[in-house]
């Protein structure tokens, strides 16, 4: 009964350092955990335990394990002096199989500097009014980008494009293709 209350305790303390960490959210602090899970246990250990399953999750999630990898890794941490026990490494496996992939996108997602594409839209008109009366009826490509960061507002950016432009795009599209092409054929 001991072993699955510390089991529960665990997991808990893992939950916790995952919202902290890799869900960024700011609520969960170490003082909480300790509160919640571990009153009995004296600040001193707690931030020791603390920072050695952090630091086994950072090793686990920076290398994005394999739960091969992983069997090996929590094998080698259980045999390893000052490592973890066979009870935390079995909570510590049961952890990353349930988060794994939610804990990948969101490295990724903290890893990217700058907007990413969430979308594309486009569509051809007809320009009906201009300035210039060789322009009237003239085929107008419109192309609507929608860039942003995960959790963050969008941003749109709205581009037009006469047949020229559109054939330009189109060209160095054709180049990128190819280079990728001759990339991934002679690999």
């Amino acid at each position: 009964m001991a072993e699955l209350e510390s089991s529960k305790y665990l997991s808990g303390l893992l939950n916790g350092i995952a919202q902290n960490t890799y869900y960024e959210n700011t609520e969960i602090t170490e003082e909480l955990l300790k509160n919640e899970l571990y009153p009995d246990i004296s600040q001193e250990e707690f931030h020791t335990l603390l920072e050695k399953m952090k630091g086994v999750l950072k090793s686990i999630a920076s290398a994005d394990m394999d739960f091969n990898q992983l069997e090996a890794f929590l094998t080698a941490q259980t045999k390893k002096q000052g490592g973890v026990s066979a009870e935390q490494a079995a909570v510590l496996s049961k952890f990353w199989k349930n988060h794994k992939s939610k804990i990948r996108e969101s490295l990724i997602s903290q890893s990217r500097w700058d907007n990413s594409l969430r979308n594309v839209s486009w569509r051809v008109d007809l320009k009906t009014q201009s300035r210039h009366a060789d322009q009237v009826n003239a085929a107008v490509a419109v192309v609507e980008l929608e860039l942003g960061k995960t959790g963050k507002e969008s941003e749109f950016i709205c581009l037009e494009f006469d047949e020229a432009k559109v054939n330009h795009v189109l060209k160095k599209m054709c180049e990128i293709e190819e280079s990728i092409s001759a990339i991934t054929h002679n690999s």
